[in-house]
This record gives C-alpha cells, sequence and structure tokens, in this order.
C-alpha cells in the first residue's frame, strides 16, 4: 500500500467511477497535486454493480452535452491508457405500449432534432427488424437511438484511474476517511485510519457514503439509498453481442446483452428505502443485499412478456445492490455554500455511469476555474437547504424518486411523497380555497383553484387538462378585474451593510443606486456574461436591500452574493424567506382593492411603478411593492408572516364585489408569457446572456458603470448572438403545448421552446423559444422577422407567429396604468 502524504492540494474521498472522473480530469487541467482515497478498493462501492448503460439524450441541452462528452471519453480511453472501457455502440430501443407514451417518443425526437443528436421513430415492425426477440403486437410504435451504448463500469473506472495516475495523481486504496478538518470556515484536509493529510480542497465522490460524509463538515448532501435489482440470464439464441439496449417504460424494465444473456432490470413503480445514510455497515465493499424475488415479481413479468423467449431461460445471478437518490432525481454537483472548497459530486440516481464523465470534466473546471464552467443550475447542490438533509423526509421521497425513472413525464408532474412539507402562513385558507398544490423547494404552492364542490385533482395529459378553464377563469380576473396570489415561495434575502450598495452594484447588471423606497429589476451574471440569478432589488435604506428572486435559488444567491464580497467590504446576507408571506394582488382593479382597505394612496401619482414602501392594511403594516410578473397593475404585499392571516382575510372581504379570485401559478406562468417576461432556469441560465435574451434594457450598457460580465456582454453584442429568444402565438386554438418543443423555420428545425402555456387573453398557446442558424452563426433580427414559423407539436407540424415582442400589451400600458 502506498504512504499516504502528509499533504496534497485536492483529496478526493471516493474510488468509485465519478471520483476517478474527477481526479483523472483534474491532472488533465493540470492540477497534479491530487490524492484519490478508497476505503475499500476502486469501484467497490456502486460502480461494480452498475449496469452500464450510456444513453445520449437526456430531459435538457446541458444534460444531453454532459452525457455525449461522456460517451466521446469511454471510447477515446483505451487509445490514452492502455485499458479498455468495453464500451460497445449498439444502439438504443425505446418502445411504447400506450399512446400517451408515445407522444413522449415523439417529443423526444423533436428534442433529440433540437440538440442535432440521431433519433428515429420506428413502427413496430420496426423495432422488431432491430430487436427480433421482442414481442411487438402489443406496441404503438419506438424509437431508435443509434448512439446509444453500454460500457463495463470497472473498467471505465480503473482506465479513468490510470489516466490520472500517469499525471501524477496518488490513489490509496483500504484508506478510509473518519472525518473532514477545517478552520476559518474552509476545509483544511482530512483524517484518515491511516494519519490526516493537510490539503486545499476537499471532493466528497462517496456515493452513498456521501451525505454521512458531508455531515462530518456540516454539509447537506440529500440522498438516500436505495435496493435495486436486475438479473442475469442464461445463454439465449438469437441474442448477439450488439444488440441494442431495449427500454419498455410502459412495463417498467430495460435489457441488455450480457456474454450472451440479458441483463434485466428496471425500476418499478415504488421502491424500497434501505438504511439510512449514516447506517451503511462498514465494510461494503463487493457487496449486495439479499434476493427479493418479490419485489422484483413486476420486472419479472414484464419482462416475460416483452421478450417471451425469458420464458424458457434460466437466471445465472439476482442483483440486488443499493444505490443513492436524490429528492429531485438529479444528481448533486459542485461546492458547498456551508464550507469553503468542499466539493460534492454524489447521488447518481441510477445514470451515474452515463453521468461520470461529463460531470468528472464539468466539476474539475469549477475546481479549478472557481464557478461552473456552464448551465448546472439543475444539478447544483445550491438548489437544496439543509432542511432538504431530514433523513426520515428522503427516506419516504426516494421510493417514489427510483419509481419515476420509467413514469410517464407528465408536464408539471409533482412528486406525491414527504408532502406537505414547507406551508405558508395562509396555506389552510388557501387550502379551503380549493387549492391544488404543488411544490417548489419545498413549499406547497397553489397550482390553480378548483370549483366548490369539485375536488383539485390534477388529470395529468399531453393534451388539454380538465383544468383548463380554471386555470382560464383566474387569467380573466387578472386581465379583468382582480386576482390574489400566495407567493410566500419567492425567496427572499436581506442584503445590508455599509458597503451593500456598492457589492451590488458591481454583481448586478441594472442601476441599483436609486433612492429609498425604489425597485430594480435586473439579471446578475458571471464573467462570461451569462445568467447566475434574476431578481428585483428594493431599496429598503441606504444600507439595506430586499432581494427577491426565485422559488429554487435563495441558497444560490445567498451564496453568490457571500462569495463576491471582499474582506474590506461590511456586508451581510440574512435568508428571510420564511419570515415573510408575500401576496400578489393583481389586476386592474387591485388599487380600488387596496384602497378601499387602506389610508394610503394608492394613486399612479402617488405610487408610481416601481415604488415601494410600508403601508397600513386594516390593523396591519405590511410592504407594498408595485410591480408585476403577470402584465397587469399590481402590489405584491411583503408582509410578516404573523399578520398574513389577517391580510388574507381582510382582502378576501374586501373583494368579493370586485370580483376577487385566488389564482395559482398555472396562471401565472401563462399571463408572464402572454406577456414575455422570462424566467430564470427556462431562459434565462449560465448558458445564456442578455444579448441572446433580449434584456439589454436591463444592464447598464448606456452608462459607463461597470458590472460583473460587462465586458463579455459588449463583445457578445458587437460580434452578434448564435440564438436569439422570441415569442410565439400558435395559430391554432385547440394545440396544447408545455415547453421543449422543436421550433422549425420554413420546415427546417431551427430551435426550441423554453417555456409555452395557454393564454386566456390571446386565445391561443403562447411561449417563449430561442431560434438558432440551422447552419449555425449570428442570429440577425431580420431572420427572425421573416420565414414560415412552426412548431413540432408531439408530432405535429404547427403553424406559429414568431415576434421579438410581447404577443399581449407590448408598450406595458396596463402596467402603468
Amino acid at each position: 500500500m502506498s504512504t499516504l502524504p502528509d499533504r496534497a492540494q485536492v483529496v478526493i474521498i471516493g474510488g468509485g467511477i465519478v471520483g476517478a472522473s474527477v481526479a483523472y480530469h483534474l491532472t488533465h487541467l493540470g492540477m497534479t497535486d491530487v490524492v484519490l482515497l478508497e476505503q475499500g478498493q476502486l469501484s467497490s462501492g456502486t460502480t461494480w454493480h452498475a449496469a452500464g448503460l450510456v444513453g445520449q439524450l437526456r430531459a435538457t441541452e446541458s444534460g444531453t452535452r454532459l452525457v455525449q462528452y461522456s460517451a466521446a471519453l469511454y471510447q477515446s480511453l483505451e487509445a490514452e491508457t492502455g485499458l479498455s472501457t468495453g464500451y460497445k455502440s449498439c444502439g438504443g430501443l425505446t418502445v411504447a405500449r400506450t399512446p400517451d407514451r408515445m407522444v413522449q417518443l415523439r417529443r423526444t425526437a423533436a428534442a433529440a432534432a433540437a440538440y442535432n443528436l440521431e433519433c428515429e421513430i420506428l413502427t413496430p415492425a420496426e423495432a422488431l427488424d432491430r430487436c427480433p426477440i421482442l414481442e411487438v403486437a402489443d406496441l404503438q410504435g419506438a424509437i431508435w437511438l443509434p448512439r446509444d451504448a453500454t460500457a463495463n463500469p470497472t473498467d471505465v473506472t480503473q482506465s479513468l484511474a490510470k489516466g490520472a495516475r500517469l499525471r501524477g495523481a496518488r490513489i490509496l486504496e483500504r484508506t478510509r476517511v473518519l472525518d473532514v478538518l477545517t478552520a476559518g470556515g474552509a476545509v483544511t484536509g482530512v483524517r484518515t485510519d491511516q494519519g490526516d493529510i493537510e490539503a486545499d480542497i476537499v471532493v466528497n465522490c462517496a456515493g452513498q457514503w456521501a451525505k454521512a460524509v458531508g455531515a462530518m463538515v456540516g454539509v447537506t448532501v440529500p440522498l438516500h439509498s436505495a435496493e435495486h435489482f436486475y438479473v442475469v440470464t442464461e445463454h439465449i439464441d438469437g441474442v448477439d453481442r450488439m444488440m441494442p439496449i431495449l427500454r419498455d417504460p410502459d412495463g417498467y424494465t430495460y435489457m441488455k446483452e450480457e456474454v450472451g444473456g440479458l441483463v434485466v432490470g428496471g425500476f418499478e413503480p415504488v421502491a424500497k428505502p434501505w438504511v439510512a445514510p449514516d447506517r451503511i455497515p462498514h465494510p461494503f465493499e463487493f457487496q449486495l443485499l439479499d434476493e427479493d424475488w418479490d419485489h422484483f415479481e413486476i420486472l419479472m413479468e414484464s419482462a416475460l412478456h416483452r421478450v417471451p423467449v425469458l420464458q424458457q431461460t434460466g437466471i445465472k445471478k439476482f442483483y440486488n445492490g443499493p444505490e443513492s437518490f436524490t429528492p429531485d432525481n438529479q444528481f448533486i454537483l459542485g461546492e458547498a455554500p456551508e464550507v469553503r472548497n468542499f466539493f460534492v459530486a454524489a447521488g447518481f440516481n441510477s445514470v451515474g455511469i452515463a453521468s461520470a464523465g461529463g460531470a468528472g470534466r464539468a466539476l474539475a473546471e469549477w475546481i479549478v476555474g472557481g464557478e461552473p464552467p456552464s448551465d448546472l443550475v439543475g444539478v447544483d447542490i445550491r438548489r437544496f437547504a439543509p432542511f432538504n438533509g431530514n433523513t426520515a423526509w428522503l427516506h419516504d421521497r426516494v421510493g417514489e424518486v427510483l419509481g419515476l425513472h420509467y413514469a410517464v413525464p407528465w408536464p408539471n408532474r409533482e412528486f406525491q411523497t414527504a408532502r406537505p412539507f414547507r406551508r405558508s402562513p395562509v396555506h389552510h385558507l388557501v387550502e379551503q380555497g380549493g387549492a391544488s398544490f404543488g411544490s417548489r423547494m419545498g413549499w406547497e404552492r397553489p397550482n390553480f383553484f378548483a370549483p366548490k364542490g369539485t375536488t383539485p385533482a390534477v388529470d395529468y395529459s399531453w393534451g388539454r387538462p380538465g383544468w383548463i378553464p380554471w386555470v382560464d377563469a383566474e387569467q380573466r380576473a387578472t386581465r379583468e378585474d382582480v386576482a390574489l396570489y400566495d407567493q410566500t415561495s419567492f425567496g427572499k434575502l436581506l442584503v445590508q451593510g455599509r458597503d451593500a450598495e456598492e457589492l451590488l452594484q458591481w454583481l448586478c447588471t441594472n442601476d441599483v443606486a436609486v433612492p429609498v423606497g425604489r425597485t430594480v429589476y435586473t439579471g446578475v451574471l458571471n464573467a462570461r456574461g451569462t445568467y447566475e440569478a434574476d431578481v428585483t432589488l428594493t431599496r429598503l435604506a441606504h444600507d439595506q436591500y430586499l432581494w427577491v428572486t426565485s422559488a429554487g435559488s435563495p441558497v444560490r444567491d445567498r451564496d453568490w452574493i457571500a462569495r463576491h464580497a471582499t474582506e474590506e467590504q461590511h456586508v451581510s446576507v440574512t435568508d428571510v424567506t420564511g419570515s415573510l408571506a408575500v401576496l400578489g394582488v393583481m389586476g386592474p382593479r387591485s388599487r380600488a382593492l387596496l384602497q378601499s382597505v387602506s389610508r394610503d394612496d394608492f394613486s399612479d401619482e402617488a405610487f408610481p411603478f416601481g415604488t415601494s414602501r410600508e403601508v397600513d392594511l386594516g390593523y396591519c403594516t405590511v410592504r407594498a411593492t408595485r410591480i408585476t410578473y403577470v402584465g397587469e397593475l399590481g402590489w405584491e404585499l411583503y408582509i410578516p408572516a404573523e399578520f398574513a392571516v389577517s391580510v388574507f382575510t381582510l382582502l378576501h372581504g374586501a373583494g368579493q364585489p370586485m370580483g376577487l379570485r385566488d389564482a395559482g401559478y398555472y396562471a401565472i406562468n401563462a399571463l408572464r408569457l402572454e406577456k414575455g417576461y422570462r424566467a430564470f432556469g427556462p431562459e434565462l441560465n449560465p448558458d445564456c446572456n442578455p444579448v441572446e435574451a433580449g434584456l439589454l434594457f436591463a444592464t447598464k450598457l448606456k452608462t459607463d458603470l461597470p458590472f460583473l460580465g460587462r465586458e463579455a456582454v459588449e463583445s457578445a453584442r458587437a460580434a452578434g448572438v448564435p440564438r436569439r429568444l422570441v415569442s410565439f402565438v400558435l395559430d391554432d386554438p385547440d394545440e396544447m403545448m408545455w415547453g421543449g418543443e422543436l421550433l422549425l423555420r420554413d420546415g427546417i428545425g431551427t430551435g426550441q421552446v423554453t417555456s409555452a402555456a395557454y393564454g386566456m387573453t390571446i386565445g391561443a398557446c403562447v411561449g417563449l423559444a430561442y431560434a438558432w442558424l440551422p447552419e449555425g452563426g449570428p442570429v440577425g433580427l431580420d431572420y427572425l422577422d421573416t420565414g414560415e414559423w412552426s412548431i413540432n407539436v408531439s408530432g405535429r407540424i404547427v403553424a406559429a407567429k414568431v415576434s421579438r415582442t410581447a404577443p399581449y400589451d407590448p408598450p406595458s400600458t396596463r402596467v402603468r396604468s
């Protein structure tokens, strides 16, 4: 065994495929003083019993690019290291038993076209040609992904490890980390059963042990293990080495060739959580759990139906290997907000082999460069808060998460387990009003309201669901009368101190040196000039601002602000999300409603757009901010939690004669899309800039004031951008859209829809989409203003009108009325 060094620049904990990938990529980036510690042997935790599927198409472009890199890396490693990865480009076949699944596959094929990834829609007969052992009588069709592949997880790990060693990394097996050492809010090293190692950076790649490792240093790593099953069959005549990966998601199963037989596995609808993360036995090296044929029965019966030859085939081995899953089915990557220089790559939700190459490179670039290299928001560890680490909550959620791998990915799909979680002070009143709740950052939020006497259930559908008329009524109330929105889930940060203005002026694209009582809409960029946040700032005092962000972003935003404050600057950032309820009062009669319960003057002259101040509402004093995300006259009320029930009740009582209606987030989404308002995540993310997003008006470029990312934005404006955001309206009012569809110009794929909804005012589906040139290059405005535009709606090509301005009230006269 190698001698434990006294120090290293980087210590990586965990010698699975992810830890080996991080070590490999760090050394390729020139950071060669790397030590990888494995408590057993390389690949001995979860990696060794992984199925090794490398499917290249993911739900997002960033996820797809990450896995595409993994595939390219695994193919090239043998030439570099001399060790084979067992990579086999056999293609992948996904079949559909139901019409709903076939719609999903058509949408998948359209997304593949947007990402320039080969994908072909097949008939059942064509699927049989690809895989002759299939039963196809009950199939609607299939898709073929020729670049899908398999790899040997242990071989990939060993090859990555060798590549890291060749560039100077040291790998120590049978060395168990007992503690992570810190001083002054940053890591200083690790304590092992062989001694201590000083380190500048510690990377937690400990797989299902990662939560316990994070706990050593007070870092929340929300994951929990579940039992995961597959079997390996005896030899089957007609199964050759290049048989494609077969996925039958309606039957919860996948299959791949293995030494002339099949690996048969899947994702049962209700999984079996394993032990708590801090109770995983040690040692647990190359071990499996007990067989559970009763639990595996639903998968086996499905496989016997889809591949009838299995009915005459024996089973060689039953694998029950635990794997870790996260509460939102996305893996965890990045620097922890709690402790500096402590990074995490864990919780890969059974897609670790496909993801490891790209994730390892992304984290290595993050470590070396000091910030994420691309859009990693969906996997960023900062999407979680400490409360997400509750083990009981994770235990109850993980059984659902595993099962959703092969469930139909319905639009607006909501988790059902481990809820309700966080509730606003008026939750019970909103619930009494007939709310159907969704969940965001743990908050229970009203998506829509069902009429009295009607169950507020969500009927998931690719077409027009039953709740559309109810949401239409909420939109109508907002456009014509007044609607009340519970928006308590907004992330709310109090940024204060002597140098608050100086720091925020540097971080924000817009000018925040405004008078007390003014609100500013602004982007927050990185050095590449792309979005890290999209917020509103209200100046509360000369040294105090209220930063309002999306529900999922307060931990991330707080960390971003704090890490950019210099040691000389006096600035503090406090998360006040839970202490303030938010009620949105929106619509042309919102002024009359507020005026009826207050002595304050809400006239346009006394309370112009962008103004924020404390007002009296009945017996309560609250902060009213005149701003809108729905394109109408309105105010957001920031209310101390203890007064929220009183204000809600007061507004309801006074609002009934004015047509007041409770409204939810589905209405907000439709209304903001009619108005062309962007959202962080779908439209704004670390892969797009203000030029592409059409938000130069929210920057200081007309001044000489510096801000982070300014030079990159100026360069993009001068050179042109490869894509631009546009609004669209479908010509056919009966078609339903959800986002993710392929945008076409003159019949050629030229972009992708980011968000879509049915707009009641417009009378058709509206949304936003990024458009680009099929051949690449800068997108000119004339390109957007000409041509015949259409959208691939679940396989149907539907004409659309595309515009650089909002479909509804482009001059914003209603907002400022």
